[in-house]
């Protein structure tokens, strides 16, 4: 343990491709819209498709967590551009409904936790650190995924986008997650696999970041994803949950 820091006491976890395999899910949510409004694409597009809806090129996701778009509209302009790149009709308030209904029963129906995650979490529960779930997605949707994966008891959720009406890389999301763990910024980690609104964003709300990196996993378009800027801010780096319990008994 380095002596210049505060004993760590407490993790908060992000969910959405930390926890729970969301790449995959988006995969077969797109997968589904396209069979029925993208005709006749291969696998091959529907991978780029996917890969595009992850990456939103646009940052209309980011919108809609600083408050400038709301869940549904922000949902249409992505959708919009796959039907754009892909040969789609646009979709329109009346017409996206139907396609965001065959999405998320294809998403949802593919949730599942990564392989570590369960035996890191109990890990950390048995070590006696703090645990809690803070995510940029809404609360509803975030407890059913919780456990719908196996983590609603083990993982609270303390934080969404529900509970301050933004979300991260706003520092008071952070420190409010914090707050309801009982902890001090310094005494408490945050990881996620995003490095600018996950780790860089927690450091600068005074917890300790931690940038899971996992392999084949970077979204591109609008997200800072250099693991070089993770060392210059002594960010630590993993490329999977099982590496963490290293990490924080280094810390």
């Amino acid at each position: 343990m380095n002596p210049a820091h505060p004993v760590i006491r407490g993790v908060l976890l992000d969910i959405d491709d930390t926890l729970v395999v969301t790449r995959e899910a988006f995969g077969a949510g797109i997968a589904a819209v396209a069979r029925e409004h993208l005709p006749g694409l291969s696998d091959d597009e529907i991978a780029e498709a996917t890969a595009m809806w992850r990456a939103d090129a646009s940052g209309h996701y980011r919108r809609y967590t600083r408050g400038e778009l709301t869940k549904d509209e922000q949902r249409m302009r992505r959708a919009n551009e796959l039907h754009a790149r892909f040969g789609g009709a646009l979709l329109n308030t009346e017409t996206f409904p139907a396609w965001d209904a065959v999405f998320w029963s294809a998403f949802e129906g593919a949730w599942r936790p990564f392989e570590e995650a369960a035996d890191v979490v109990d890990g950390l529960l048995s070590a006696g650190f703090a645990l809690g779930a803070l995510t940029n997605a809404e609360s509803e949707m975030s407890q059913r995924k919780l456990a719908a994966t196996g983590f609603g008891e083990r993982v609270p959720l303390l934080v969404s986008l529900s509970t301050l009406g933004v979300g991260k890389p706003d520092p008071r999301v952070f420190q409010e997650g914090v707050r309801r763990l009982g902890l001090a910024p310094e005494e408490t980690v945050y990881v996620g696999d995003e490095l600018d609104i996950d780790a860089l964003a927690a450091q600068e709300a005074g917890l300790r970041g931690v940038w899971l990196d996992r392999p084949g996993a970077r979204r591109g378009g609008v997200h800072l994803e250099d693991p070089e800027v993770a060392r210059e801010r002594g960010i630590p780096v993993i490329a999977s949950l099982a590496e963490l319990p290293e990490v924080l008994a280094s810390r």
